[in-house]
């Protein structure tokens, strides 16, 4: 009985060769099946964007996806078509990931360049490791899809692994579970961690060349010294922001309420701003509340940067003086706040503040254009009863009532010029949720001044009149007329709790022919790569 199962199983694998090479003609090219199936992608391809989403997971599974966004070809298609293709999938770390860094990219050094180009990528974990990969910056050619066809797997999703993604190493260097990691220049890579520590390391040969140690908190309240439990105290760096000159640094920590101002060309402490009564009562951050900085991030001109709190965000002008507070209405949680150049239009220089919420929405405030009136308000620390000015509320992206319902944990915006699309003002937004889906969606530039009217930057009345002030803070039954954009392209299920993503869009493959060596993996590289996808 086991003999004839092991020869049905022999026929088996006859036949499957044999329909392989039904296939392939003896001249070696594909049948005019494959070859329409082809021709139809390379068609599609040059009206086509790609974006590599990466995503670190509570499982420790570092997931790298590959989102396709065709430009319709017909009348009868209306809307773009998305195709997600899994690049790898592997257990990256040996605790949960908690952060990721993209190095920087450029179209101008890929243009330049003898082959294609590779984009670094760091990953930390609560294991207290920085792992370092190298991902390719393009895609692989239509005309290659035919030689290297996806994958088929068992749970339905396409897999097109990449051999250019490889793995470099990883960073031992710290002690505690790695927070934030950035890198502001290919030739750098700053990360903190919840040792009170902020490493420079030098990506030529991954040696540390400086360490900024941030003071402990004082504990109040509970046990010190001796007495205190391990992890009873609380410390670390949540996140740091890096001004664009490279000069400065700005870091918030665990169990403090202040930031700190760090001179990144001596490396030493520049400053402190506590965090007054005034900024954390503006943010409903209470008595008993940690008061404590969860993110900050600078402009792209580097007035003025936002400190997130659990609840709210409070933007500071160049000076360190709060200048506008902001936080969603209804009351929730915030999980991630960027800052979005939306200098294409036109030639104006417009940015907006985008932030995301415990109830799966994406918020964009106007932080730049202020009343007089308003913006001398909260300009005496000594007032106390002057409310600091609200930012005025533009639009909203997703929601329970527009297929998002979980919270966004992180999310990227992605700016888009592909060739042959009806619209280049076009913003790609990725968004991961802790229940695991990976959503994009499609933003439409226009969409900002035609939804809100007279509320745009730029107008005399400088913010909506629909919100009611009480103390300071919107009263819970004022009425908010948020105008809805964005629309949703694709959902992609990753079945794993996202903690963090990056996304970037991947250039254009390079000019030329390549062999197959530069996009088909031998036995060595598959060996020594930590890229490839593992189940």
């Amino acid at each position: 009985m086991a003999k004839r199962k092991r020869d049905d199983a022999g026929h088996r694998q006859e036949a499957t060769r044999k329909a392989l090479k039904a296939d392939v003609n003896e001249n070696g090219n594909v049948n005019s099946q494959k070859q329409d199936c082809a021709s139809e992608q390379q068609i599609r391809t040059p009206n086509a964007v790609t974006i590599q989403i990466i995503t670190g997971s509570y499982e420790r599974i570092l997931h790298g996806i590959t989102a396709t966004v065709f430009e319709p070809s017909t009348d009868d298609e209306p809307i773009q078509s998305v195709q997600f293709v899994d690049n790898f999938l592997f257990q990256a770390h040996a605790s949960a990931i908690k952060c990721l860094a993209l190095g920087p990219l450029t179209e101008q050094n890929h243009q330049q360049s003898d082959g294609p180009q590779k984009v670094m990528l760091a990953s930390g974990g609560t294991d207290e490791r920085v792992n370092l990969y190298t991902l390719s910056a393009s895609s692989p050619p239509a005309s290659d899809s035919t030689k290297f066809p996806t994958i088929p797997a068992l749970a339905g999703n396409k897999i097109l692994e990449n051999p250019k993604n490889r793995e470099l190493g990883s960073l031992l260097h710290h002690s505690s579970a790695i927070t934030a990691l950035y890198f502001p220049s290919r030739s750098k890579l700053l990360s903190a961690a919840e040792d009170n520590t902020i490493a420079v390391t030098r990506t030529r040969d991954w040696s540390v060349v400086s360490t900024i140690k941030v003071p402990r908190p004082k504990v109040q309240g509970r046990p010190s010294g001796d007495t205190a439990p391990p992890g009873g105290a609380p410390a670390g760096v949540n996140d740091f922001a890096v001004h664009p000159s490279m000069k400065l640094m700005l870091t918030v920590g665990r169990g403090e309420k202040c930031m700190r101002l760090w001179n990144l060309v001596t490396g030493r402490k520049a400053g402190v701003l506590n965090f007054d009564r005034r900024i954390l009562e503006s943010v409903l951050e209470g008595k008993y509340s940690s008061g404590e900085g969860r993110r900050i991030s600078w402009d792209s001109e580097g007035e003025e940067f936002a400190v997130a709190f659990e609840r709210g965000a409070v933007v500071f002008g160049i000076d360190s003086v709060p200048t506008q507070v902001l936080f969603p209405s209804p009351r929730t949680k915030l999980h991630q706040l960027k800052y979005i150049d939306m200098d294409m239009v036109g030639g104006n220089k417009r940015e907006l503040l985008a932030v995301s919420t415990e109830d799966g929405r994406i918020l964009f405030y106007s932080t730049k254009s202020r009343p007089q009136s308003q913006s001398t308000a909260g300009s005496n620390k000594d007032d106390t009863k002057s409310p600091i000015p609200e930012a005025q509320l533009i639009a909203q992206l997703g929601g329970k009532d527009h297929g998002q319902s979980s919270r966004i944990k992180d999310f990227e915006v992605l700016p888009v010029k592909a060739q042959g699309w009806n619209n280049n003002k076009t913003f790609l937004i990725v968004t991961a949720s802790s229940d695991g889906a990976v959503k994009l969606w499609m933003l439409n530039e226009a969409e900002f001044p035609a939804a809100v009217g007279d509320r745009f930057p730029g107008n005399k009345k400088g913010r909506s009149d629909s919100k009611e002030l009480k103390n300071g803070i919107p009263s819970a039954s004022a009425s908010t007329a948020v105008a809805q954009v964005g629309r949703l392209l694709g959902t992609y299920e990753s079945s794993n709790r996202i903690t963090c993503m990056k996304a970037f869009v991947m250039l254009a493959p390079p000019t030329g022919e390549l062999d197959d060596s530069d996009f088909s993996g031998s036995n060595e590289d598959q060996d020594s790569s930590g890229s490839d996808g593992e189940d």
